[in-house]
């Protein structure tokens, strides 16, 4: 265990270095963001000042070594528009999302699961169709459109949600029913189709001839059976809701992280967008760990130290 704990770490230092990178010059791309700092009519000679003032007058490979340099101490450097440190700025937005992220991954589940099982104890029933037909449509709706959707029919007509902000548990509702329902068809799809799978092993046909009810026989041995690739899909979803927070708490306007994202997109506030993209590849990282480690928990006959 400890040899692969070793080898997933090491794995995961390369990743993240790739992950620098690809974020580091890639934001780059969007523009020079002195430009935003400064008014209108501001020369040549103000340009070069303010980018002397925030460092980008240096070569982008001198750039990267001394950002590469403080970011393996957890230091991402100053804000650019707010002139406060971007990784506490993103840290103290990331518990909202994070919230976030956890009710509407509960949503997924509670969709998701009894239709999933009862698509595979009924199929090709009117249960196994509306599973269907939910699933599709989960993931063919966007995000944005859903959360506008919502916002007109509870905020507007009903009023009896608030369509912004961040506050009690009824702030959470509409965000996570916008969030959940693309995970949910993701996770009903899967658990659907593998359990229909597992139904038709001969381990199974034996239960039912023992005696043992299709629920049972379902229950007791088909779902564990079915349920590696589902939680594999489930750690991939909670990363997806993760990255997916950053639509859904701008629809309504949700102080989270993924709110301080699209805001530093704008400004062009390099640091800031730097220190999410780095805190989301260490959480997907340790979100995917912890799913290897469940495969032993669920499934004795894999070995993780071979």
């Amino acid at each position: 265990m400890q040899r692969y704990l070793l080898q997933r770490l090491l794995h995961s230092a390369f990743v993240l270095l790739g992950l620098a990178i690809v974020v580091f010059f890639l934001v780059r791309l969007s523009g020079d963001p002195s430009a935003l700092m400064l008014p209108l009519d501001a020369t040549e000679q103000d340009q070069a000042v303010m980018r002397t003032y925030l460092g980008l007058d240096k070569p982008l490979p001198v750039q990267f070594v001394e950002f590469l340099g403080r970011a393996v101490t957890g230091d991402f450097g100053v804000s650019i528009r707010h002139r406060l440190p971007a990784m506490a700025m993103v840290l103290e937005r990331m518990p909202a999302t994070l919230q976030l992220a956890a009710v509407a991954f509960v949503i997924a589940l509670v969709i998701a699961v009894p239709l999933g099982i009862l698509s595979a104890l009924y199929p090709n029933s009117w249960l196994d169709r509306l599973s269907v037909v939910l699933a599709l449509f989960g993931q063919a709706i966007p995000t944005f459109l859903l959360g506008i959707i919502l916002i007109l029919i509870f905020a507007v007509q009903l009023r009896v949600l608030p369509s912004s902000g961040r506050g009690g548990i009824e702030y959470l509702i509409m965000p996570a029913l916008t969030l959940g329902p693309y995970s949910a068809a993701a996770i009903n799809r899967l658990l659907r189709s593998g359990l229909r799978e597992v139904m038709n092993e001969d381990y199974i046909r034996t239960a039912r001839a023992k005696g043992f009810s299709r629920s049972y026989a379902l229950t007791h041995h088909a779902l564990k059976n079915a349920a590696i690739p589902v939680i594999t899909v489930m750690g991939l979803q909670i990363g997806t809701l993760m990255s997916g927070s950053v639509v859904t708490e701008t629809v309504f306007a949700y102080p989270g992280a993924g709110l301080l994202l699209v805001q530093a997109l704008g400004n062009r506030d390099f640091p800031i967008i730097q220190a999410f993209v780095i805190v989301i590849g260490v959480i997907v990282l340790c979100l995917n760990l912890a799913v290897d480690l469940l495969y032993a928990v669920i499934d004795p006959r894999i070995r993780l130290d071979t």
